[in-house]
């Protein structure tokens, strides 16, 4: 068994002498995680930080066995924003999540696209913005979506201002009535262009938090990882 494809680095520790095991996110493979000779090396070590860009070769005997990885590194990511700390904890959490919420193997083509745009905008303005979006998409994506399309009390489409923390479904403040004090704040400026200010930017990332910690990690059965709980601190 043998693939060949641009993959994103999520995780490299090191395994036995001078090999490192590596997990990396596929656009046509998924996620993989596998032997790599040599990574754990003076020379390749620094260059396998979390968000760089590889071109990877897997290669087992038979598709159930661990594998073992050639890769050559393209480019990194961590290097070009050393000095900005919030963009580097943005890093942190997204390969952590892909890394928490995928199961290996099986590919997430849409989430892989999602995952690489936000990664070569880290850093730049705007991109928190970018990061609550892709924690939808990434529910989206592992089965967990929210419907945010209409008002499920009266089914229109503009004016939603809520989403039920129980449904996840999408509520005007006309059809919240008495009930918006039991609903989370579904941010305006929550959409691809849109733009959130600092409130908007929490509530987004309240709304996508409860249903990662409600829904995903209660079926995981795990709690979220630690690298998104910094973000948050730091968004703060």
């Amino acid at each position: 068994m043998e693939w060949r494809d641009e993959a994103i680095l999520l995780a490299s520790r090191p395994l036995g002498e001078g090999t490192a095991l590596i997990d990396v996110f596929s656009g046509l493979h998924g996620r993989y995680g596998g032997a790599l000779r040599g990574g754990a090396s003076r020379k390749m070590a620094p260059l396998l930080q979390p968000g760089a860009q590889l071109d990877a070769t897997w290669r087992a005997r038979l598709d159930s066995q661990l594998g073992n990885f050639t890769v050559e590194p393209l480019r990194g990511r961590a290097g070009a924003i050393l000095s900005d700390r919030l963009a580097l904890l943005g890093l942190g959490a997204v390969c952590a999540l892909t890394r928490y919420a995928l199961p290996e193997r099986q590919p997430y083509p849409e989430l892989y696209r999602h995952t690489l745009a936000l990664l070569d905008r880290l850093g730049q303005p705007g991109w928190l913005h970018d990061y609550a979006l892709w924690e939808l998409t990434l529910l989206e994506e592992t089965g967990y979506g929210l419907d945010l399309a209409q008002c499920t009390v009266t089914g229109a489409t503009k004016g939603l201002a809520y989403v039920s923390p129980r449904t996840g479904r999408a509520v005007t403040a006309e059809g919240a009535g008495d009930y918006a004090a039991r609903l989370l704040p579904l941010p305006e400026g929550l959409r691809p262009g849109g733009a959130l200010d600092a409130e908007g930017l929490r509530n987004a990332l309240a709304l996508s938090g409860h249903f990662l910690t409600d829904w995903l990690a209660r079926a995981m059965d795990k709690p979220l990882p630690e690298a998104r709980a910094r973000l948050l601190r730091a968004v703060a």
